[in-house]
């Protein structure tokens, strides 16, 4: 039954010529209760008055708001009247009609509390552009992907003394921001508004720092009070995140234990093969979790700790999934709740058939580019995961780690649209699970700025651009570049400005993808690629362990380095992308998107501090692919001497590298007084171009403390090209 329900701090009581009424039904949940708050500010901030109608009140309002599930009997009344019409499956999972008849009467129509909640927020977004409720509208909308959210990393960017990567308590000092309410309601606030509906938690072993088990007390690895805090935080987050129609999902890692359990028991933290101690503890811990949080997901990498398909199989089908049912059960639930299995370091050709066959609910997840943003679409080996998971049901890409962009901002949506596409149709993906620009730094921005820059507000971007393709990614060209010049208009006060600074971030978008595929070590977070390579990276990538097969599964068909030059010496056809045409394209987007900006300076009449910063990251990008591009051709010189044993070619290849170290002395400049760090991960697992951590102490993570090993490279490399050039000819002299 529809009546009308009052929303604390956002409606009144004033009745006047331009009132408006939201109804809703009297079992509304929190989340309807949202969407009808912010639909009620939108109303507010556009000068209408909303008015309270009931038995005990005389006012009437002129215009009317029903938002009420398809099946409500006002709803059918409307159909009937022939006020409304609806499609066959109208409204969809999560979708909304919305109708409105000469802005006396509004419907927000859904099937489930999500639709009715992206319905208020649409017809909050039509008001607030319009500024007045539609007098006739008819409009339906539903999201492409099932899933759509982003990640956290509850991780840092260094290993804690005495423990081993990804092992890190739910404490005030590690994750002090965690416990700030305020921070989670303007995050999520940001999710919701991009109707986002997914919220991934990445930890190692979060279990003993949100559970207490009976048999194992001594398992906790936080203190009492920050134990309390941590329940009383994750309940809080799972209601915040349920009302803004977000699923929240802890993820953790196998087989990882907690410190103290591992003390107690004279066994390592992390495992490589299960053992009947650790089985029955990991199971309750799940079990317990699951009682505990029922509305909270688990994602679950069977490795990196645990080696063997043989293993993996065992403890997902004998150990997580059972544990799972287990908490159901004191849980009281009666359907299986939605659990998420990565791919990676497993077989999930072998894992998947074999867990379904202990719990149906089960979703993938699979990473789309490995740890970069390497290429729109993936292709071979990665393509075929990809395939095979989808198949098997609901399957979501991870747009992981983005090791190849930090620290610069990412804001092509040109790319990322060819990406969220190409996910759907050519890898069958349903859901996107995208991380942020730097993860392990979370929430703060890499930026050199008085106070920290939150990550979501500076990348608002990125995270804006695949929200929106992952709602709809068919938009046309023309009306998406439209809605991106709208919004960089709000942002820097221009129109002008804001075509300028689109072509510059979809110009500069392109230079990362192409220089990792096409010259990187790998994709992963062993290189940081902002920081360059030497010469001999480039020359003998397999020297420092290539990923062999890499390039065939993220790039489009091309050649490496060393297959380019064979083939030129061999006078052999080329096939693909080529390193002397990425080599050009990264110097032309790179310059592209310095002159948009600079065409855009003079007419940003709005935050001009982040434009400034915006700015000096379009230089740096060029200075960047100036870098490679010189070196690049240096190594092409290098490598081609190898057949001709030309003294020249190492001649030419002096001088580029030269040139190189040029621009790298430009880039640190650029970098010097605007980031902190190139990279978020400062360990040693980070190793190209240098080590990123010696003797346990991060080193190698700015630009300027790598000047002086690219100095010493070139001045060694010069004194090497003096040995093979051949002496100059005496110059002749008349008498």
């Amino acid at each position: 039954m529809i009546q009308v329900v009052l929303l604390v701090g956002v409606l009144s009581c004033i009745a006047d010529a331009d009132t408006v009424s939201i109804l809703l039904t009297s079992n509304a949940t929190s989340r309807v209760e949202f969407g009808a708050a912010q639909l009620a500010r939108a109303i507010k901030d556009v000068g209408l008055s909303l008015v309270v109608e009931s038995k005990q009140s005389t006012a009437k309002a002129r215009h009317r708001i029903i938002i009420a599930d398809v099946k409500e009997p006002a709803i059918k009344q409307l159909v009937k009247a022939g006020f409304l019409t609806l499609k066959p499956g109208e409204p969809g999972r999560e979708g909304f009609v919305l109708g409105a008849w000469s802005n006396k009467l509004v419907a927000i129509v859904s099937s489930d509390d999500s639709g009715a909640l992206y319905g208020c927020l649409e017809l909050a977004q039509r008001v607030r552009e319009s500024r007045r409720l539609p007098a006739d509208l008819r409009f339906s909308d539903e999201p492409a992907f099932a899933l759509r959210g982003t990640c956290i990393g509850m991780q840092k960017p260094y290993i804690l003394p005495g423990r081993k990567v990804y092992e890190y308590p739910y404490t005030p000092d590690l994750f002090p921001w965690f416990y700030d309410k305020e921070f989670w309601r303007g995050y999520l606030d940001f999710l919701a508004s991009n109707r986002m509906n997914t919220l991934y938690l990445w930890n190692g072993h979060p279990f003993a720092s949100l559970v207490k088990l009976k048999d194992y007390p001594y398992a906790v690895e936080v203190p009492e009070d920050v134990f309390q805090k941590n329940v009383e935080m994750f309940h809080y987050l799972t209601r915040e995140c349920d009302k803004r129609g977000i699923w929240l999902v802890q993820m953790f890692y196998n087989i990882l234990v907690s410190k103290p359990f591992a003390e107690t028991n004279g066994i390592s933290t992390q495992l490589s093969a299960p053992t009947p101690l650790v089985a029955d503890y990991t199971r309750k811990s799940i079990a317990e979790f699951v009682k505990e949080y029922p509305n909270v997901g688990l994602m679950i990498c069977l490795g990196e700790a645990l080696k063997g398909v043989t293993n993996q199989v065992e403890w997902c089908t004998k150990v997580i999934l059972p544990g799972v049912k287990d908490g159901m059960k004191a849980a009281g639930l009666t359907c299986e709740p939605p659990v998420i299995i990565r791919t990676h370091a497993t077989d999930a050709t072998i894992v998947m058939p074999a867990a379904l066959k202990v719990y149906s609910n089960l979703f993938t997840m699979t990473k789309y580019n490995g740890e970069s943003l390497t290429t729109w679409q993936p292709r071979g080996k990665e393509q075929a995961i990809h395939l095979a998971m989808s198949k098997l049901g609901t399957h979501l890409v991870n747009v992981h780690i983005l090791a190849n962009l930090e620290p610069f901002r990412y804001g092509a949506q040109r790319f990322i649209k060819k990406c969220v596409v190409a996910a759907r149709d050519r890898l069958g993906a349903k859901g996107v699970h995208v991380y942020p620009l730097s993860y392990w730094n979370w929430p703060d921005a890499p930026d050199i700025t008085d106070t920290p820059l939150l990550q979501w507000k500076r990348d608002w971007i990125w995270f804006e651009a695949w929200a929106r393709y992952s709602w709809n990614p068919d938009i046309p060209d023309s009306e998406d570049r439209a809605h991106w010049i709208t919004r960089l208009t709000e942002v820097y006060g221009d129109t002008n400005a804001a075509v300028h600074i689109l072509d510059a971030y979809n110009d500069s978008g392109e230079c990362a993808p192409r220089i990792i595929r096409r010259f990187g070590i790998t994709e992963g977070n062993r290189q940081t690629m902002s920081l360059g390579m030497t010469l001999d990276q480039l020359v003998n990538p397999a020297k420092y362990k290539a990923f062999p097969g890499l390039w065939e599964s993220q790039s489009p068909p091309g050649e490496r380095l060393q297959e380019y030059v064979e083939k030129e010496w061999k006078h052999q056809p080329h096939e693909g992308e080529t390193p002397p045409q990425v080599i050009q394209e990264i110097l032309d987007y790179s310059s592209n998107a310095v002159a948009s900006v600079e065409e855009a300076e003079p007419l940003v009449t709005k935050n001009r501090g982040e434009f400034e910063r915006l700015r000096n990251d379009m230089h740096c990008i060029q200075a960047m692919s100036e870098f490679y591009a010189a070196k690049a051709n240096a190594a092409l010189h290098v490598l081609r001497y190898g057949y001709s044993k030309d003294p020249r070619d190492m001649v030419q290849a002096r001088d580029y590298l030269a040139k190189s170290f040029d621009y790298y002395q430009r880039l640190a400049a650029l970098t010097e007084k605007t980031y902190r760090f190139a990279n978020g991960m400062q360990t040693s697992q980070r190793k190209i171009p240098f080590p990123g951590a010696i003797d346990g102490v991060r080193a190698n993570y700015r630009w300027s403390q790598l000047v002086g090993q690219y100095k010493k490279e070139l001045e060694d490399f010069q004194a090497r090209v003096a040995s093979v050039e051949p002496v100059p000819a005496q110059a002749s002299h008349s008498e």
